[in-house]
């Protein structure tokens, strides 16, 4: 561990952001030392990681007894989705345990190895590494080892047992994985390959529970009758012309009513896209407007739903989200009919202007790969989504400088910045198409699908469909190894 990296200190942090943002100002308080019982300074600076989010820094310094801490608190919103990160360290990659950890105040962290979990309530807030967690949560567990020995000698002698073990992963010795799962979405694992995937980290979003959701500070109420869901500071039950939705589902016509239902539903669901792309092919018969849950706030809101036919492909299933209580909005795109037997690989190769604007349905089973600039997101990435390729590539640059937090952190070597610029730069020479390139969409359902610039698919030269066989492993990822996906008719 001779050439490790120094633990991020939040201090030198704030100190570093503040000298370069004359803006923000670094707000110093005189503030009482828990050690010693002298007065110390807490510094404070609100700031924004760059690509990440806003945080507040905040750190503390005892002059008298060099008493030293600090806290990241998050001055933004919930993220519509919890987020879980699972790094696998490989014994003596000591650069791994370097890796950056954002840990909020509602994120756990587990080593199912040792069947250890740090929970929320433990190193609220903090900014550290891998390293830097695990010691910290070492030291801890260290701090009243010397009283411990004496009311209960044997659960301190197994406590003992267990730091050694702790303090070895600590230090690189053994491999094992370190999970961070945290429902608000706003917790960071370092990925130092990005742009590019990194082989050790895997990063999965999901819907957070009614549990959950309570626990972010949201009164839920769970009864069966479906009573109306409340946000803790007690919100005022939905205006009338939205309570209609708590009587079940309902249809609109089909015809002006209806169309215009569509188009409003999926511009209510945050993407004009989904209705350009979707409604030139074929109108909805009808449109469904149901109940339902607010992702992001708990409150009760409406979910509209249609069915459409898309030429040379299938039927897809189109739904669209809005709350009126916080204003979040959604839209999903969910494949109709049966599993198909094979995946389907789609090659396009993208040579000019008009290409951009070809229209894309990406799965949340699709993983999306551009050859020339060595990028590829996994299955589950940017979940289901209707757009153009131009909208595609615009949305990957979005996640990937939402996702990657570190990527101008205040201390990142200056060949890290470059690459990125560098990727930046020749992101943007794809959308101005300054050279053709290829987009890969591999997806195991075959529920993708890029459409053909002329009448005819078979004409498109541009335009390559491949089917293949499906591993094991991909049906087994998929549920499918477990699942009868035969066409004979059920009783």
């Amino acid at each position: 561990m001779e050439n490790a990296e120094p633990i991020v200190d939040v201090r030198s942090a704030a100190e570093a952001v503040s000298a370069e943002d004359d803006a923000t100002p670094l707000q110093q308080i005189e503030s009482l030392c828990m050690r010693c019982g002298e007065n110390g300074i807490t510094k404070v600076l609100l700031t924004r990681i760059p690509h990440f989010r806003e945080v507040v820094l905040m750190a503390f310094d005892c002059p008298y007894c060099n008493e030293r801490n600090n806290e990241v608190q998050f001055a933004g919103q919930l993220q519509p989705r919890g987020c879980c990160y699972s790094l696998k360290v490989l014994s003596g990659d000591y650069k791994i345990l370097n890796r950056q950890v954002v840990k909020s105040d509602s994120a756990s962290i587990k080593i199912p190895e040792l069947e250890f979990e740090i929970p929320p309530e433990a190193q609220r807030g903090t900014l550290s590494t891998v390293e830097g967690t695990l010691l910290r949560a070492a030291d801890e567990l260290q701090a009243l080892q010397e009283e411990r020995k004496k009311v209960d000698p044997v659960t301190a002698e197994a406590l003992d047992q267990f730091l050694t073990k702790l303090k070895s992963f600590a230090t690189g010795d053994v491999s094992f994985t370190f999970i961070l799962d945290d429902p608000a979405g706003n917790s960071f694992i370092e990925n130092p390959y990005a742009p590019a995937m990194d082989p050790s980290l895997t990063l999965k979003f999901y819907d957070r529970t009614p549990e959950q959701q309570a626990s972010l500070g949201f009164l839920v109420d769970s009864s069966s009758g479906g009573d109306e869901l409340k946000t803790q500071a007690g919100s005022e039950t939905l205006p009338e012309d939205r309570n209609h939705a708590s009587d079940g589902l309902k249809t609109e016509a089909h015809g002006s009513i209806g169309a215009v239902a569509g188009h409003r539903a999926i511009a209510q669901g945050n993407s004009e896209e989904v209705a350009e792309a979707l409604f030139k092919y074929s109108a909805p018969e009808e449109v469904m407007t149901f109940p339902s849950t607010c992702g992001a706030c708990g409150i009760k809101c409406e979910t509209r739903m249609f069915v459409t036919n898309i030429p040379y492909f299938q039927e897809v299933i189109v739904m669209a989200s809005s709350c009126d209580a916080c204003g979040y909005r959604s839209s999903e795109v969910k494949p109709g009919g049966q599993i198909l037997k094979k995946g389907k690989k789609i090659m396009v190769h993208v040579q000019n202007m008009e290409d951009l604007s070809r229209d894309v349905i990406k799965s949340d089973t699709a993983s999306v790969r551009v050859p020339e600039l060595d990028l590829e997101l996994a299955s589950g990435t940017l979940g289901g989504v209707v757009t153009t390729i131009e909208g595609l590539i615009t949305k990957i640059r979005e996640n990937l400088e939402r996702v990657h937090g570190f990527t101008f952190g205040d201390s990142l070597d200056d060949w890290k910045i470059n690459k990125w610029q560098d990727f930046q730069s020749r992101l943007t020479k794809l959308l101005k198409m300054e050279e053709p390139w290829t987009l890969i969409l591999d997806d195991a359902l075959a529920n993708s699908f890029v459409a053909p610039i002329t009448d005819s698919i078979e004409d498109d030269h541009q335009l390559v469909f491949e089917e293949y066989e499906r591993s094991w492993e991909q049906n087994e990822e998929l549920g499918l190894n477990d699942m009868d996906t035969s066409s004979a008719d059920i009783a």
